[in-house]
């Protein structure tokens, strides 16, 4: 390769590392969970993901046997809820969804409101859609670490588009 090549490869490179407008786009998991999709707000709820600029990379529907959900759910094995979550979670189908932005688990749980719908801002898909804590339709990955271990839980790289 000739010194003008390689120097025009170093500068085009150069010039993609140090480009400001680029951020890295994070993944993070959705959930609908069952009292979603009894409300049939799959469609609704999807909606407004794909609305707040989301790429859906990956969807399925599955009803969680209970030692996945446990699983799943481990990080709150000590909580008080933690049986009532399992017992909800494994109640009827959900939804997992991987979703791709810039920002994407900030921007997501800002979209779908704190976990209390009474509690959330008007607008987010809690406030609209959630009938109590415990029954709150979606869940969301609370940092980028757990969003990629999550969407790991539910889909393979084979999975995702």
């Amino acid at each position: 390769m000739s010194g003008l090549l390689r120097a025009v490869r170093a500068c085009v490179y150069w010039q993609l590392l140090n480009r400001t407008d680029l951020m890295a786009l994070e993944r993070t998991l959705a959930i609908l969970k069952p009292d979603c999709v009894r409300k049939n707000l799959i469609g609704a709820v999807v909606a407004r993901i794909e609305g707040a600029s989301f790429t859906i990379r990956g969807m399925r529907m599955v009803t969680l046997a209970e030692h996945d959900a446990r699983a799943f759910y481990a990080v709150h094995r000590e909580r008080p809820f933690f049986d009532e979550l399992v017992q909800f979670m494994t109640s009827g189908p959900v939804v997992a969804l991987a979703l791709e932005k810039e920002s994407a688990v900030r921007d997501f749980r800002t979209l779908i409101g704190t976990t209390d719908p009474a509690e959330a801002d008007e607008g987010t898909i809690r406030y609209d859609y959630a009938d109590s804590k415990g029954e709150n339709i979606v869940h969301g990955s609370d940092s980028v670490e757990n969003g990629r271990n999550e969407v790991a839980f539910f889909f393979t790289s084979l999975d995702l588009v």
